[in-house]
């Protein structure tokens, strides 16, 4: 089965990015993601054999306890470049506590087998893929107009194992296991 971990958004988050997206869908013919799949993915591990879950899952729980983390999604941009782009996202901000929570995944995954990240944690919200990179006049004009880049504040004290299927239409996110922060320093 195809794995990663990841933070759930909150309804309020949910609601004002699916109004983002509303308004800005009449300005690109981009392959828009689903709202409700939107989340803050800290590792994607892919590939992992159904027997081995329970070893995976008690991987994660041995992850040291830390406190709620604050987080604010904000501000929009492009992968690799608005030039060239091939992803549109929103920006995810949440100091150095949430990277940690990825370093410290990618370690206890590592002892499973499962390979490091070789490119540096960049926490984001895929709101759009595009195919054929080029450069998106209307949307960029439209993104201008927005009276507001900031999406919504909240704090999260747990994360999530998800199983992906892909499916022609969109893929299909199950949550297998929550893993609470507990309460650290």
């Amino acid at each position: 089965m195809r794995l990663f971990t990841a933070i759930d958004l909150p309804p309020d988050v949910l609601a004002n990015l699916e109004s983002l997206v509303a308004r800005l869908t009449p300005s690109a013919r981009i392959n828009w993601s689903p709202v409700a799949n939107l989340h803050i993915t800290t590792k994607f591990i892919g590939e992992w054999p159904d027997e081995r879950l329970d070893e995976l899952t008690a991987a994660l729980h041995s992850l040291p306890l830390r406190p709620a983390i604050p987080i604010a999604i904000e501000k929009l941009g492009f992968f690799p470049n608005p030039h060239a782009p091939r992803v549109f996202w929103a920006g995810v901000h949440a100091g150095d506590a949430l990277a940690q929570l990825a370093r410290e995944t990618e370690e206890a995954l590592a002892a499973l087998g499962i390979a490091k990240e070789q490119r540096p944690y960049s926490p984001h919200l895929t709101l759009a893929r595009i195919k054929t990179p080029a450069k998106q006049p209307a949307l960029l004009q439209a993104v201008e107009k927005l009276p507001s880049l900031d999406f919504g504040r909240f704090t999260v004290d747990r994360f999530f194992l998800y199983r992906s299927q892909l499916r022609p239409t969109r893929s299909v996110y199950t949550q297998l296991a929550e893993f609470p922060f507990g309460s650290g320093k």
